[in-house]
């Protein structure tokens, strides 16, 4: 028989209702045989007691149930955003304020690149910046023969220089949306959405497929994870080819890595059912630490960006309503073909016009082919009301809310984009769950950094980065957000069997904390430390 680990800490937060905290956890083949006190493992095991946790605070793992595994893999690319962010090493770069800094910056990484090599940038948000809009003007200051990409914070936008463009044909006389023209006919080098951002990036070697499923990047994300508490972690739009297969089933499998993933299939063209048999296949090759079958639909694009799809009265500035990256019709038609197949959804919904068409596909597909606990889940939902949440909750339809949003953004959203009065019920998760609607809360990294406590921060306390409190009628508790980084969160992936609380048969993922969040105040929660994790019974400090 396997000996039993018994980790004592000073305190165990376990989410399970029957008993919410413990001081020990008895392990067994990487899954929790016990929970209580000193005495709370079997009889007649042989036990081993591990004190390493002695003064530390546990939690379940947390789980991201909104991420992308370039979370690690952008930082190969230079950064150029507003906001302070620390890479997969625990370096910190500096944010920055106007264009000439990123001028300058970009001009540095220029100059250290092999002849001909495309210049990658990466984080870049016009929303904050005052004066011009970064343009292929200010990068063809850089170099106007090598190719230069800025890619905006959202990955909905980038801008482009007029070498880069030129690679993509793309000129005054581009008839395709998404390319934006300024007054004289002529490219800006903003490209807004896939369709235009495409031609470019494939020209120029920007292929996040390739990037990503390298062993070294999957390990890279892994280490994200670790860094944040988390120990499931999504990929939440991954192409998948056989060989991408082959490299995580290996990757995931080696032991050490200390992460469980679970990559969506990109549901982005293509015919329904051949993603839907693509699902399916996928899902029977699924292992304990790599869970497939599930996919991503893409609809409208990014609320700071204007290309959200919106309702009326529309953008407070007037700017035109957004974008499809997936035309109504064909949300019909994948939901339909998911739905009848039995493959979950996760649906990429930022306006509320994108909503309301996701939902009604969920509706109708549900009608045709009527699936108990599917658990669909729409992804961001920043702008749905109460009556959209009333619709999830009717349908079953699950709800991961971009929290992180409200202090990343907020104040912008106030001011540019939506107006006070909808900027205020942004991202709603008091809504959602007076309504009835199981949610979780997410970082969408690398568009915010992955922290699990910051985002329950956010949803908590719904500060803005001017101090202001956004919507106080949309806070919840810090139960509520805690269960929304832990079983909430599972329950969206399927796996609130397995992870998410810490009681006996589930498996032994839990996150090491130096403080309790239960016992600070409510906006210290974003500042308890992790110390690392735990992942199958194997301790990863940091």
């Amino acid at each position: 028989m396997a000996s039993t680990t018994l980790f004592r800490c000073r305190r165990i937060i376990t989410m399970d209702p029957n008993r919410p905290e413990a001081t020990h956890v008895a392990v067994r083949e990487g899954r929790i045989l016990a929970v209580g006190d000193a005495d709370c493992v079997w009889p007649d095991q042989e036990v081993v007691q591990d004190d390493r946790l002695a003064d530390t605070v546990l939690m379940p793992g947390f789980v991201e149930g909104h991420a992308h595994m370039m979370a690690g893999a952008m930082w190969r690319y230079a950064y150029v955003g507003y906001h302070d962010r620390i890479d997969p090493e625990g370096v910190l770069h500096r944010g920055m304020t106007d264009i000439a800094d990123v001028i300058e910056r970009l001009r540095g990484h220029e100059a250290g690149l092999p002849e001909g090599q495309p210049l990658v940038a990466w984080g870049f948000d016009p929303i904050f910046i005052e004066g011009d809009r970064l343009g292929r003007a200010h990068l063809d200051r850089i170099s106007a023969t090598r190719p230069i990409v800025v890619l905006f914070s959202n990955f909905h936008l980038m801008c482009a220089n007029s070498a880069a463009l030129a690679l993509a044909g793309y000129d005054r006389h581009s008839n395709i949306e998404g390319v934006v023209k300024g007054l004289d006919g002529a490219p800006t080098g903003e490209l807004q959405e896939m369709a235009a951002m495409f031609p470019v990036m494939r020209r120029t070697g920007i292929d996040f497929r390739a990037l990503t499923q390298r062993p070294d990047v999957i390990e890279t994300y892994a280490q994200v994870c670790r860094r944040a508490g988390v120990t499931t972690a999504t990929d939440l739009f991954a192409e998948m080819e056989e060989a991408d297969v082959d490299t995580l089933l290996r990757v995931t499998g080696q032991p050490g890595l200390g992460l469980r993933l679970v990559p969506a299939l990109g549901a982005a063209g293509g015919d329904p059912e051949r993603i839907a048999e693509r699902a399916l296949a996928l899902r029977a090759r699924s292992t304990d630490r790599l869970r497939l079958g599930a996919v991503k639909l893409m609809t409208d694009g990014s609320i700071q960006g204007w290309t959200a799809r919106v309702k009326w009265p529309g953008y407070v500035g007037g700017q035109p309503n957004g974008l499809w990256n997936t035309p109504p019709d064909q949300i019909f038609a994948l939901c339909a073909a998911m739905q009848r197949h039995g493959v979950q959804m996760h649906i990429h919904v930022n306006g509320d016009e994108a909503s309301d068409v996701s939902l009604a596909a969920l509706e109708a597909a549900a009608r045709a082919h009527p699936w108990p606990g599917a658990r669909h889940v729409l992804q961001h939902c920043q702008m749905m009301g109460a009556d959209q949440f009333r619709r999830c909750a009717r349908l079953g339809v699950c709800a991961n809310i971009f929290a992180n949003h409200i202090w990343y953004f907020g104040d912008q959203h106030a001011a540019l984009t939506i107006g006070e009065d909808r900027a205020m019920r942004m991202n709603a998760a008091r809504s959602a769950l007076d309504e009835g609607v199981r949610i979780a809360i997410h970082s969408d990294a690398p568009v915010t950094p992955m922290g699990p406590l910051f985002t329950a921060w956010c949803a908590m306390n719904r500060t803005t980065m001017s101090g202001r409190v956004l919507g106080a009628a949309q806070r919840i508790t810090v139960g509520e957000a805690l269960y929304a980084i832990t079983l909430g969160a599972a329950y969206t992936l399927g796996l609130d069997g397995e992870i998410g609380s810490i009681e006996t048969g589930k498996i032994a993922d839990f996150a090491i904390l130096g403080e309790d969040p239960t016992r600070v105040a409510p906006e210290a929660i974003r500042d308890v430390p992790v110390l690392g994790t735990v992942s199958g019974g194997e301790v990863h400090l940091l």
